[in-house]
């Protein structure tokens, strides 16, 4: 028995078009014409298309499935690759779905990096938001833990800051700058590299610092950046006052 390109295609259940295009690529064979012109397929060729539909089915590109009449370890390499590129995309499709839940549950900015959905607050500021993106850019591995570490045990005086208006008074910076100092001198004991989170970074500790201080000239106003120079000045004094640092706590740039 013979059948015709559209005989073959309906009962491998695919198309003429698909059987034309696996004659161009070489997957099947093209069959002998009869007098009229016309193609002449056979149980092989139509044992053969349903081959490539199949491994087609399980994923398999076309470009990998073998010639006709290869050996069967050709197309088991085929598929164990597949099933490699599988467990990955599964994997990282697990993980995005867990994100997404945790971003959900918490009520977290859409584009809040992972892991930080539990402590980063859904109120955030613009500039809060901005700010830890770019420190999900800049910072080291050890720099990024300790800072959600730190975001956990926010102190009141961080939210005063983010609240503090372009024209506050000398007085009002000196009073917040005073409050802060032994807050951050605390946290930089307890973690010496907190005071440089740059160390580590994947830009490299040069091109960190100098997007951080781009990013903190651009997004916080005036009061807050005196403020932090003041805080600065204040936690320079305080280790040169101390014989148990001996100057050794690096400042805030």
């Amino acid at each position: 028995m013979a059948w015709s390109t559209r005989q073959l295609a309906e009962l491998a259940g695919t198309t003429v078009k698909a059987v034309r295009h696996y004659h161009r690529i070489g997957l099947l064979e093209v069959p002998e014409r009869a007098p009229n012109g016309y193609k002449q397929y056979g149980i092989a060729h139509l044992v053969r298309l349903l081959q490539i539909k199949r491994l087609s089915g399980l994923g398999v590109p076309l470009a990998r499935i073998p010639p006709m009449g290869q050996d069967d370890e050709q197309a088991y390499e085929a598929i164990r690759a597949l099933d490699a590129e599988l467990e990955a995309t599964i994997e990282r499709l697990t993980r995005t779905r867990a994100e997404l839940a945790a971003v959900l549950h918490h009520r977290a900015p859409p584009e809040t990096p992972p892991g930080f959905a539990s402590v980063v607050a859904p109120d955030l500021s613009h500039t809060q938001r901005s700010l830890l993106m770019v420190y999900s850019a800049v910072f080291g591995e050890q720099a990024w833990q300790e800072f959600r570490r730190m975001l956990q045990q926010r102190d009141e005086t961080e939210e005063e800051f983010e609240r503090l208006p372009a024209d506050a008074d000398d007085a009002a910076i000196e009073r917040l700058a005073a409050r802060m100092a032994p807050v951050v001198r605390k946290a930089r004991q307890k973690d010496p590299q907190s005071a440089d989170p740059t160390a580590g970074s994947p830009q490299g500790a040069v091109a960190a610092r100098n997007v951080l201080a781009h990013a903190v000239a651009e997004m916080y106003n005036p009061a807050q950046i005196r403020l932090l120079q003041r805080l600065n000045e204040l936690l320079d004094r305080q280790d040169a006052d101390d014989p148990r640092t001996g100057g050794g706590v690096p400042r805030d740039d």
